[in-house]
C-alpha cells in the first residue's frame, strides 16, 4: 500500500467550550485533501489523542471518512503502551474501513528492542491493514534501532516507518537494511528534504495544515531530480517549519490554522494556547509566505 508522499497528521478542532467540533473536523479534512495532501493521519499525536475519549476517536474517524472517503488515504493512530489495547483499537479501526494504521512505539514502559519487536509483531498479526511504525524517542523515551526496524519490515503488513528520531544517520542506516519497497517517512517537516537525499520517501507533516501544496511541490521536485528547485523551496519553507514547533505541538499549528479560517486555536489541558510571543513568531512566518 502506497499512501502517497505527503500526509498531514491532522489536528482535532475543538469548540469554544472544549468539545470536539465534528463539523470542523469534516471541513478541515476536506480542505487538507484539496490542498496538497495525499492522505491524512487521524488520531496521531498532533490530534491530542491523550486527551480524547475512545468514543471521540471513533467519531472523529467516522467524520473524516464521511468527508474524504475514497479521495485520499486515511491512516489512524492506534498505538498505546499496552499491546492488548493497541490490538483492540487496531481491530476496531480496521472494522471502520480505514486504509492503514500508524502505531507508535510503547511510551513510558521503555521496552527493550525485543519487547518492541514482539509488540509490533502481535499487532501486525491481529489485523490485515498496512502498518506504519512510528519512531519518536523524544516523546516515548526509547529509540527503535535500525536493526529492529529492518527486522519488523520483514512482516508482510508492516510497510513503512515514520522516523522522528531527528537523525539523518539513522535514516541512512535504515535505508541500508530494508528492502527498496519499504517506505521511510520523515516525522519532522524540516528534515523532509535531507531525509529524501538519503532514501526517504516523503513526510507525515504538521506544516501540511497550512503549506501542504508547497510541501508537495518540494517533494515532487526532488523526486523528479530537480534538486536545486527543491532546495530553494526548503529554504523558503524552513522558517515556518521551525516556528510551528516553537512550543508543544499542536499549539502553534492550531493558532496558524485559526489565522486562515479553521478552528479557534483551542487545545485541551495540559496544553495551553500559544502566548503572544509565540503567536507573533508564527504570524511572521505566515506573512512572509503570504498565507495571511
Amino acid at each position: 500500500m502506497n499512501f502517497g508522499r505527503v500526509l498531514t497528521a491532522m489536528v482535532t478542532p475543538f469548540t469554544e467550550n472544549g468539545e470536539v467540533d465534528y463539523a470542523e473536523v469534516k471541513r478541515l479534512a476536506a480542505h487538507l485533501v484539496e490542498n496538497g495532501n495525499d492522505g491524512l493521519v487521524v488520531c496521531g499525536t498532533t490530534a491530542e489523542t491523550p486527551t480524547l475519549t475512545h468514543e471521540e476517536k471513533v467519531n472523529i474517524v467516522k467524520a473524516v471518512k464521511e468527508a474524504i472517503g475514497g479521495k485520499a488515504a486515511i491512516v489512524v493512530g492506534t498505538g498505546t503502551n499496552s499491546t492488548a489495547s493497541t490490538i483492540e483499537a487496531s481491530k476496531e479501526m480496521e472494522a471502520l474501513g480505514v486504509d492503514g494504521l500508524l502505531v507508535v512505539e510503547p511510551y513510558y514502559n521503555k521496552p527493550s528492542q525485543e519487547g518492541m519487536y514482539q509488540h509490533f509483531k502481535a499487532v501486525a498479526e491481529a489485523v490485515s491493514l498496512p502498518i506504519i511504525l512510528y519512531n519518536i524517542p523524544g516523546r516515548c523515551g526509547v529509540n527503535m534501532s535500525p536493526d529492529l526496524i529492518a527486522r519488523l519490515s520483514k512482516i508482510d503488513n508492516i510497510v513503512a516507518v515514520k522516523e522522528a528520531a531527528g537523525s539523518i544517520e539513522q535514516v541512512s542506516q535504515i535505508r541500508q537494511l530494508v528492502d527498496d519497497d519499504f517506505i521511510i517517512y520523515s516525522g519532522d517537516d524540516s528534515l523532509t528534504l535531507p531525509m529524501m537525499a538519503v532514501g526517504g520517501y516523503g513526510i507525515i507533516s504538521v506544516a501540511g495544515h497550512v503549506v501542504g501544496s508547497q510541501i508537495h511541490a518540494m517533494v515532487d521536485a526532488y523526486a523528479a531530480g530537480n534538486v536545486k528547485e527543491a532546495e530553494a523551496m526548503h529554504r523558503k519553507l524552513y522558517p515556518i517549519f521551525k516556528s510551528l514547533f516553537i512550543t508543544s505541538n499542536p499549539v502553534p499549528v492550531k493558532f496558524a490554522l485559526s489565522q486562515v479560517g479553521f478552528g479557534n486555536g483551542k487545545v485541551r489541558l495540559p496544553l495551553v494556547e500559544a502566548n503572544d510571543a509565540e503567536k507573533a513568531a508564527v504570524l511572521k512566518t505566515m506573512k512572509d509566505l503570504e498565507l495571511v
